[in-house]
């Protein structure tokens, strides 16, 4: 019964996959292009050589995970007062969070862009006031405010699908026996949630650090992450290979931090319920 969704990933993810790995041993020759048949490490030890590559890389993983800490601060105590909320006000706030998913990211990139721009609607709130005008587009300010508003229903969908599973008793009999509220939260509600705040954190990093379209649009073309590199190489350079073998160290770079977020959260977990 499960050939079926077997044989599709191996068709949509695994082939394409291999496909690249073998695109980024292959030599790239300016006037002929990628040489098919042909062997090099050439391509990885140009990234691993070159402080540049590792300036984009560290630039990737600092904004993804600032990404992901601010959508669970904000996130995880939206998940909480939706999961409080009665109907219909319950069905409003699900449709106000997933709204910006029926936008496209492009559409909301540019919207971003007027937004934060010179003569923007923020800008012109801050002269109000006397402040500015501050330059917060082509940042990475502005693309971190771009991200944490896309990545956002990815960390509030899981933690308030966990909160739903928790029964109401316990926490009302943590509250009968003198907890506070805060208490109660802290000891027995963020424990149980911690399994939908590590499936969002990994969605939301994994899908921050690999983002083209708000990078691109809001960060310029000064200001590089890995997968408007990527793009580069492979459009603007033609050097297909070296494209194929930074996204397949942006690929394992991401396994391994991910990896070991999933591991060490879920030792806190085990330890948290004992």
């Amino acid at each position: 019964m499960s050939a079926p969704a077997i044989l599709l990933c191996a068709v949509m993810l695994l082939v394409p996959l291999l496909l690249t790995v073998i695109l980024s041993f292959n030599v790239y020759d300016a006037d002929a292009g990628p040489q098919a048949g042909t062997f090099t490490l050439e391509h990885y030890r140009a990234v691993v050589s070159d402080p540049w590559y590792y300036a984009i890389f560290w630039r990737t993983f600092w904004i993804s995970g600032l990404v992901t800490l601010i959508c669970i601060v904000v996130g995880a105590p939206e998940a909480y007062i939706l999961n409080r909320m009665k109907k219909p006000w319950r069905s409003i706030m699900l449709l106000v969070v997933l709204a910006p998913l029926m936008i496209s990211v492009v559409v909301r990139a540019f919207g971003w862009s007027m937004l934060l721009g010179p003569e923007g609607l923020v800008n012109g709130v801050l002269g109000a006031f006397g402040i500015g005008p501050l330059k917060m587009l082509y940042t990475e300010t502005a693309i971190v405010i771009a991200l944490v508003h896309v990545m956002l229903p990815f960390m509030v969908i899981p933690v308030w699908t966990s909160l739903q599973k928790i029964d109401p008793g316990v926490v009302n009999a943590a509250l009968s026996l003198g907890a506070s509220p805060f208490t109660a939260v802290r000891r027995i509600v963020l424990p149980q949630i911690m399994p939908g705040i590590l499936s969002g954190s990994l969605i939301v990093f994994g899908l921050s650090a690999s983002s083209f379209a708000i990078p691109g649009l809001l960060g310029g073309r000064r200001l590089k992450m890995m997968a408007t590199l990527i793009y580069d190489e492979y459009l603007h350079e033609l050097n297909w290979p070296l494209g194929a073998a930074i996204a397949l160290l942006l690929l394992g770079a991401n396994l391994v931090i991910m990896l070991g977020w999933n591991r060490m959260i879920e030792r806190r977990y085990k330890k948290a319920l004992g």
